[in-house]
């Protein structure tokens, strides 16, 4: 089969899912199985073997808790010491607990007042908890025993660091569709998804605390029901095969010419980061276009850079009569980058009205970022006053200042807000930050149900990317990734995680204090050789199953 990202759903979705699973023939028995040996199988490879180890499975009312029963039956059968602390009561018909017993696991009734300090003493003891409390689709407050319970484990880790925690599915506490969390969830070392991941684990506050994001495959049919979810998690196996091949009879002008717009008097960084990163994520040429008094500047640290010096106002940013210049070069390029330290102004304004709305539309692809993003509200309804492939990668507060929104209402839906405006102004939405969503352009229809947008997300969510410039750097890699000839979403898409995966490898070692853009931008060429080269990255794992 060819190479696919992960569909991510809501807890709505996955049991869906399910029961058409079961409609197919695999049972939710059987998932339940499957999904409760492979859990185990994980913990046994985390731990380098569980012969001897103390295992806690906290347990609750339904289905969760039932996953955790099986993992905790073959986590015994392997020779751990397991004891299955009941938060709440189970069914009265319970053939996943009776099987437990039969295997040896002991049990501990919290929820019928059994002692919490007994508890307690376990819990300082244990070398790992599983938490089955709640799985998708609880969001009520926690309280009473759960609520203890939990604080318990988030007491004794502080104190200690021990045990390793993992959660089944979704921490306790946590809203599965939007990432609500509860004050008493503590923060998980992973969590191990069935199936596919809930939208909630990638959305903040929650992401906090899930720790490792560890899909599992629990032995769904392949593609059930999946046509229809449009939210995806990247992969780096789709990665691999969306990027351009390098046949070996190529040469730069088979890589395509990308045009850059960018840079001003103050932010002469920014034009040097997108060209540089440009370069390093394989465009046969870069052409870089510059105030006049920012090209000797430029030119001096960019020697593979071919420079285009434009009109400048006073100030040193871009004058609104180097439109027409940059219009009758056009045609020498297969795509063009604009806005990134172009500064703020009415000429910016008037240049970026000139170039990109004015008649003939550009019928190359073009990625305005930064400044650019800036100038667009200022240029009325912008977006029906042009055609041609269009990426925009907005920041929240770039985002913000787009749509008219708050930068916390933008935050707060990223998926629904990338979504709404990549229709509206029919362009691909990049919408930057933890887990970048980028939104494709869906047309109207004008007969039948309108379908969701694809959303695709990024599995980084690297604090090392928070500092200046490294947007800078994804707009190079995705313009780059146009001129190379890659359909606008695909490009965009492959671009964010390729700078995902240059900041982890450029933080190797050292942390994510202190990253700088150009380190980014020169760990590009590494990331394509990791994807290209298939491993394990990102915030998430794909279970390989010991």
């Amino acid at each position: 089969m060819p190479a696919a990202n992960l569909k991510v759903v809501t807890a709505a979705q996955m049991t869906a899912l399910e029961h058409e699973s079961e409609r197919q023939g695999a049972s939710t028995d059987t998932l339940m199985e499957n999904a409760g040996l492979a859990v185990a199988e994980y913990a046994r490879q985390r731990l380098g073997g569980v012969a001897g180890a103390r295992v806690i499975i906290l347990v609750g009312p339904g289905n969760n808790g039932a996953d955790g029963l099986v993992a905790g039956r073959h986590l015994r059968r392997w020779g751990a010491e397991v004891t299955a602390c009941l938060l709440t009561r189970r069914p009265e018909v319970d053939p996943k607990m009776d099987l437990a017993r039969d295997y040896g696991v002991a049990t501990l009734n919290l929820a019928a007042g059994e002692g919490m300090a007994a508890y307690e003493r376990l819990l300082a003891r244990s070398h790992l908890v599983i938490d089955s409390v709640l799985g998708t689709g609880r969001s009520r407050a926690l309280q009473g025993v759960v609520q203890e319970a939990l604080l318990q484990v988030a007491a004794i880790r502080e104190g200690s660091g021990h045990p390793l925690l993992l959660a089944l599915d979704v921490p306790t506490g946590l809203d599965s569709d939007t990432g609500a969390v509860d004050d008493a969830t503590p923060a998980m070392d992973a969590t191990l998804v069935l199936g596919f991941p809930k939208a909630g684990l990638l959305s903040f506050p929650g992401a906090g605390r899930v720790g490792e994001l560890v899909t599992l495959d629990i032995g769904l049919p392949n593609g059930v029901g999946q046509d229809d979810i449009a939210l995806e998690l990247l992969t780096p196996e789709w990665v691999a095969s969306q990027l351009p091949p390098r046949p070996l009879d190529s040469h730069k002008g088979t890589y395509g010419h990308l045009l850059v717009v960018a840079g001003s008097r103050n932010y002469v960084g920014a034009a040097c980061l997108v060209a540089r990163a440009a370069h390093r994520a394989g465009a046969g040429l870069v052409t870089l276009a510059t105030p006049k008094s920012v090209y000797p500047i430029v030119a001096a640290q960019l020697t593979e850079t071919i420079h285009l010096p434009l009109p400048e106002d006073e100030d040193g940013r871009v004058h609104p009569d180097a439109a027409h210049m940059v219009r009758e070069v056009l045609p020498r390029y297969d795509a063009l980058a604009v806005g990134s330290g172009m500064g703020q102004s009415d000429g910016v304004s008037g240049f970026m009205e000139s170039l990109l709305l004015a008649a003939p539309f550009l019928n190359l692809p073009v990625l305005v970022d930064a400044d650019g993003l800036n100038s667009l509200p200022r240029l009325g309804s912008w977006w029906q006053q042009r055609s041609g492939p269009l990426v925009l990668t907005p920041h929240p507060g770039e985002m913000a200042t787009l749509t008219g929104l708050s930068t916390p209402d933008v935050q707060r839906d990223r998926v629904g807000v990338a979504r709404e405006w990549a229709a509206q102004w029919q362009a691909v939405v990049v919408l930057k930050g933890a887990f970048t969503a980028i939104a494709e352009p869906v047309l109207p229809h004008t007969s039948g149900p309108q379908r969701d947008g694809l959303v695709r997300l990024s599995p980084f969510a690297d604090p090392g990317l928070a500092s200046g410039g490294t947007g800078d750097v994804l707009t190079g890699i995705t313009g780059s990734l146009l001129a190379q000839g890659m359909d606008p979403f695909d490009a965009a898409s492959c671009a964010v995680y390729l700078h995902g995966l240059a900041a982890e490898l450029a933080t190797n070692g050292r942390g994510p204090v202190g990253l700088l853009a150009s380190e980014v931008a020169d760990s590009v060429p590494g990331a394509i050789g990791a994807v290209i080269q298939p491993r394990r990255s990102g915030n998430y794992s794909e279970g390989n199953r010991p």
